[in-house]
């Protein structure tokens, strides 16, 4: 793939890294364009935009020493080391402690947690499918290998000196199948978000349909740790589970009240 944009010296522009930016950037834009369809106070959206972001990355990593953490253990060194902060980390710890840290701030500043995360829920899932482009780009999360006629090789020796990807080997292009399911649901989000929807509903849609395809595309993807409880599912399928649950919860709550009844009160 190409995981350098250029390189000069020792020092060189990871690929992943500049799309991860444009993902930052282009989850805000939406969000900030959502929010003032509903006359959401811009500031406060934005800042909540910063503050997940970094709680993302930092939830990403911690979940990353969590399942190395055999490796991280024998070598404490590593989770300092230039490689690690090149790692995506994995997805799911990002988006469980972005979560936590947006309930903590729409409850500072008593905004309407239902309805602004609302807002973010369509930018975080086309923020998610740059990133899974950038991860293909730079070639971690890798699939199994598979005969399919769409497979994917890679050939740069870069990227498996970055992340280990075997090289020269059939991949299913796993994070392909997520940029591509992350393009549907934010098209889907999107436009519902335009229509008639209680406040929870569109986070719980985020939540329930991007678990559930997580979930199958886990079947796809190449796993170094050994699978939990004897079972065939990963430890990000059963994270994946349970934010299914709570989005079906939020879709089926009885406690919201019509969009068109609170957007007067939002300032």
């Amino acid at each position: 793939m190409f995981p350098k944009l250029f390189q000069f010296g020792d020092f060189f522009l990871p690929t992943y890294g500049v799309l991860v930016a444009v993902a930052f950037l282009a989850g805000l834009t939406v969000a900030t364009r959502l929010a003032k369809r509903v006359r959401m106070n811009q500031e406060l959206v934005i800042n909540l935009v910063v503050y997940c972001a970094l709680s993302g990355l930092l939830g990403a990593k911690l979940l990353m020493f969590l399942f190395d953490w055999e490796h991280f253990r024998a070598n404490p060194g590593d989770m300092f080391s230039l490689a690690t902060l090149r790692a995506a980390g994995v997805y799911q710890g990002g988006l469980v402690l972005a979560i936590a840290t947006a309930f903590w701030y729409v409850r500072k500043h008593a905004m309407p947690w239902r309805q602004t995360f609302d807002v973010f829920a369509p930018g975080i899932a086309i923020g998610h499918g740059i990133g899974k482009l950038g991860c293909f780009a730079a070639g971690c999360c890798w699939g199994r290998e598979c005969a399919l006629p769409w497979a994917v090789t890679f050939r740069n020796p870069d990227a498996n000196a970055l992340t280990g990807v075997p090289l020269h080997v059939s991949l299913h292009p796993a994070q392909l199948y997520e940029l591509g399911a992350e393009a549907v649901l934010f098209g889907l989000l999107y436009w519902r978000f335009g229509r008639p929807h209680k406040p929870g509903h569109i986070i719980g849609l985020y939540l329930l349909l991007s678990s559930v395809m997580r979930f199958g595309i886990e079947f796809t993807r190449f796993h170094e740790q050994a699978l939990p409880f004897g079972l065939p599912f990963s430890i990000t399928q059963w994270i994946a589970v349970g934010l299914a649950i709570a989005g079906a919860a939020l879709l089926w709550s009885p406690k919201s009240v019509p969009t068109k009844a609170i957007q007067s009160s939002v300032h």
